[in-house]
């Protein structure tokens, strides 16, 4: 008789099926929520790093290729053969051949990541000194002899057309050039002319015949930029007891004339010149190309360098300072972006722990049942980590290839699949964002189900009790957010590496959610007192709904803080940064357009001002006559150092109003009321007094007496009424403002016009009048200043943190209604029976979900208006704002200020966005029917 087979010798059976995808299948709706925000989340994550790359590649390149060629250029020059070697073997040195052989050898040892464009390298044999035209028929404007730069540079033909006569040839013995149409106009030189220049060795002039006048191909590009001498002659002057002014200019000789230089006393040079290329470059090998640039000045790469071209190479370029200015600005910009990315990352995390917080409570009873029957934690925890792991890791991939193909680098596709980004801080960011998904849900259940629990009391805001974990915490955070505030206040944004100062703004606005979240209970206790004294039942009821709300439910106020904290940052950056702008364009021009002449006491034609004034567009007009280099005197002291200011005639009205109108100095006009003297029939009246408005070190220096003024507007005294900081006039000067009415002589030489945007009319109107008139717009100053891709990639990383910062918040929102979605719609189907209209219904719904939110907002804005002027000292948004450098700008600083905008729209969107979801959820409520609430009993 066979044994039977115990029960327990038996295999466990297998699960019907598998969990995962009975729970993916079981809520299809929560996983598809779940992966959409873990693809939008790891998106931004992503593409993050990748955009910077972006910019910061852009922003060199951009640096690189608007330099000027003079400045960008690499030019390596080395003396000729010595004076100790043969007259052939030196001449022999200087041959095409060699040179054009040793430019190919130097630029093969230019170190990495030094590229230059072949097709713009130019080589060959230039005088460092500047030798005398002999030829009587050379023009002499003041009795000077002309001086020339004798220069053989490579591929003429390539770069220049012939105009008149043939290209040189010539030898050493019989060298040949052409000149250039400018220069042979200059200097009255044709086809056949012969310039002679002083010889080195013998008495006999060396004879230069010109066989060919051309015509400059390209003449802003690196050949003829670099030394613009080659193609357009200058009227130098001499500066001795008096002025004096000669001729300067070139002859270009072929380049198997060269070895003739050296018979001249011009100390003639080989020079090579490559034209760096920035196509392959990227923000990353800024450090490496400033190393290199270094090392081939003057460091190993230059010894080799050496064994090409000689002993006596050196290699000069500018090119350092150009990447030097731009590691200056990403080390300014950097700081505060990086404010902008923490700021969204909290956001970012907190409302990924938010929708594990949804779930954990949608499933509390599950979990219960399921930890109650013997299930294990770590059952529970690695079931839970498969089903976030089945959602989150396929919608993090996915952002990551999104990522990819929508940010590429600046040259698009060519950079291959990756478009030129290193794909490492995406991937990081990436898994950063899938572990955060993965883990809330299980961590969170684990530490909620520790311990198998029956149903417990209350748990909501009104009772609970912080515990001791979480006030260390809170103390934590506290002091780091003090030592973030005060390292930012006293050090500022200058050390990019420390990510603590960056974190400053999260830190506050981490303490004032704590803070809230420990206040709430009191204005909802202080609210319902008064509120049971009204009439219904619907007030009562929602406070106290809101009151039981859970405990474990503040991370929705965190959310909300957080992203108004970030909103009310960004905000204020970005008009700190066009306030900036607006000032210093302001500050340029002194109205919105200056009409003034290229060269100073340059006097308006007559009826300027009536056809300016009739301009579509122009609202008002201030003329003004402008004097600069007016000696002051110096009352009561002989030995005081001499001081000039500027001195300003202007029509009190109009200037007032524009004082006004641009707060430079605004002043009554009444204090320059005419004193009825002025013209030329007064100019023996030197002791008439007129009022004027001084500069600081002006008014001390001139006192509270009258003082004697000379200038070529009249000799008069002054007396100063008011001191101003600042005028319209004048830029960071001296000034010293009087009526112009009250001048001696009266000639207007600038205008300050208000109202036009687009200066195409008023420039119109002022060529119709003259052509010596320059025509600057305050618009057109402004758009200066944004110059670098740096600074317009880090403005819109500042427009990104703020457009996901409010994405965050109204997901933070939806989550916060979702989470009670359930309660609460049972909560309706049972007060309904109990005649519970549906207009009660959603005020209910309303008033119980608006507490939170106005304490958000109301919190949220106190916080962002406070985090502004806390850490304002230690941001400057200057080089974020201006491209250039302090100094070199109208203004000298660019601070953070509170942008009321920023603090406002954000939070008034918060309310309005929620009590427009609790009214949408109360509606669709109503469309249900109750019977499958009240049959389901209690939802607990």
């Amino acid at each position: 008789m066979p044994r039977s087979r115990s029960p327990r010798s038996e295999k466990p059976a297998r699960a019907v099926a598998p969990w995962v995808r009975t729970r993916l299948r079981t809520a299809p709706w929560a996983a598809v929520s779940l992966a959409l925000l873990v693809l939008a989340t790891a998106y931004l994550a992503a593409a993050l790093p990748r955009a910077v790359d972006a910019y910061e590649t852009e922003g060199l390149r951009h640096d690189i290729r608007t330099a000027a060629p003079r400045s960008s250029v690499l030019e390596l020059t080395a003396e000729p053969p010595g004076l100790e070697l043969s007259p052939q073997v030196r001449e022999a040195g200087l041959a095409p051949a060699v040179l054009g052989k040793q430019r190919d050898q130097a630029r093969a040892l230019l170190p990495a990541p030094l590229r230059t464009d072949p097709e713009q390298s130019v080589h060959g044999v230039r005088t460092v000194k500047r030798v005398e035209g002999l030829d009587p028929w050379l023009p002499r404007p003041d009795g000077i002899s002309p001086e020339f730069v004798l220069s053989s540079p490579s591929d003429l033909a390539e770069h220049a057309t012939l105009r008149a006569g043939r290209l040189p040839a010539g030898s050493a013995r019989a060298p040949e050039a052409v000149v250039t149409a400018q220069t042979a106009e200059a200097l009255r030189i044709k086809p056949g002319s012969v310039v002679h220049v002083p010889g080195r060795v013998s008495a006999e002039p060396l004879a230069l015949t010109v066989t060919g006048i051309v015509e400059p191909r390209g003449p802003e590009g690196p050949y003829w930029a670099v030394e613009p001498l080659l193609r357009t002659p200058a009227l130098a002057p001499l500066v001795g007891q008096e002025v004096a002014y000669y001729w300067q200019g070139a002859l270009l000789l072929s380049p198997t004339s060269a070895p003739a230089l050296l018979s001249t006393t011009g100390e003639p040079e080989v020079y090579f010149r490559y034209l760096p290329t920035a196509d392959h470059l990227t923000g990353r090998d800024a450090g490496r190309l400033g190393a290199a640039l270094a090392s081939a000045s003057g460091g190993p790469d230059l010894v080799r360098l050496r064994e090409v071209v000689g002993p006596t190479g050196a290699l000069t370029t500018e090119l350092d300072t150009i990447v030097g200015a731009y590691g200056s600005m990403r080390g300014a910009i950097d700081p505060v972006v990086a404010v902008a990315v923490f700021g969204i990352g909290a956001v970012a995390a907190v409302v990924l722990a938010m929708t594990g917080g949804l779930f954990v409570a949608r499933r509390d009873g599950e979990l219960a049942l399921i930890r109650s029957r013997g299930a294990s934690l770590t059952g529970i925890g690695l079931r839970l980590l498969g089903e976030t792991s089945a959602v989150a890791v396929p919608a993090a991939l996915l952002a990551l290839v999104l990522a990819v193909l929508t940010v590429r680098g600046p040259d698009g596709g060519s950079g291959g699949v990756l478009g030129g980004i290193p794909l490492l801080p995406s991937v990081l960011a990436t898994v950063a964002v899938a572990l955060v998904a993965m883990l809330v849900l299980p961590l969170r259940a684990v530490v909620l189900h520790r311990r198998p629990r029956l149903h417990g009391g209350r748990d909501d805001l009104l009772t609970a009790r912080p515990s001791r974990r979480r006030t260390v915490l809170e103390l934590t955070l506290l002091v780091l957010a003090v030592g973030a505030v005060a390292s930012l206040r006293l050090r500022g944004t200058g050390d990019s590496g420390d990510h603590l100062v960056s974190a400053a703004p999260v830190l506050v606005g981490l303490i004032a959610a704590m803070v809230l979240v420990r206040i709430y209970p009191l204005p909802l206790r202080w609210a319902a007192r008064p509120a049971r004294r009204l009439r219904g039942a619907v007030g009562p009821l929602a406070l106290a709904r809101a009151g039981r709300a859970s405990s474990a439910g503040t991370l929705p106020l965190l959310a909300l803080v957080l992203a108004l904290t970030t909103a009310a940052f960004g905000g204020s950056v970005l008009a700190g940064v066009a306030a900036a702008r607006d000032r210093a364009a302001l500050l340029a021009t002194g109205a919105d357009a200056r009409i003034d002449g290229s060269v100073e006491w340059t006097p308006l034609p007559a009826g300027l001002v009536e056809a300016v004034r009739g301009t579509p567009g122009v609202r008002d007009v201030a003329p003004l006559q402008i004097e600069y280099g007016v000696s002051l005197p110096s009352p009561g002291s002989d030995t005081a150092q001499p001081m000039s200011s500027a001195l300003v005639g202007v029509e009190p009205e109009t200037y007032t109003r524009l004082a006004r109108r641009t707060d430079f100095g605004p002043f009554p006009a009444a204090l320059l009321a005419t004193t009825g003297k002025g013209g030329k029939e007064v100019a023996a009246d030197t002791e008439r007094v007129l009022p004027a408005i001084a500069s600081p070190s002006v008014a001390a220096r001139l006192g509270g007496t009258p003082q004697e003024i000379v200038s070529a507007a009249g000799v008069f005294r002054v007396k100063v009424v008011a001191v101003r900081p600042a005028t319209p006039a004048l830029q960071g000067a001296d000034f010293l403002v009087v009526n112009a009415a009250d001048l001696t002589h009266r000639a207007d030489t600038a205008l300050l016009v208000t109202g036009p945007s687009d200066g195409a009319a008023l420039r119109a109107t002022v060529k119709a009048r003259s052509d010596a008139l320059l025509v600057s717009t305050r618009t057109e100053e402004r758009a200066g200043y944004v110059d670098s891709p740096l600074q317009s990639g880090a403005e819109r990383i500042y427009l990104g943190a703020i457009g996901a910062g409010a994405g965050f918040a109204v997901v933070a929102v939806l989550l916060s209604l979702l989470q009670s979605a359930p309660e609460r719609t049972t909560l309706l189907a049972r007060l309904r029976t109990m005649g519970l209209t549906r207009r009660q219904g959603r005020r209910l719904l309303g008033l119980e979900a608006l507490p939170q939110a106005v304490l958000a907002a109301v919190g949220g804005t106190l916080v962002g208006w406070a985090t502004v002027p806390l850490l304002a000292p230690g941001i400057d948004l200057f080089r974020l704002a201006l491209a250039t450098t302090p100094g070199f700008a109208p203004l000298d600083s660019a601070p953070l200020r509170v942008d009321p905008w920023s603090l406002a729209v954000p939070a008034v969107a918060v309310v309005l966005i929620t009590a427009v979801a609790a009214a949408g959820q109360a509606w669709w409520a109503g469309r249900r029917g109750s019977i499958r609430e009240l049959r389901a009993g209690d939802a607990r």
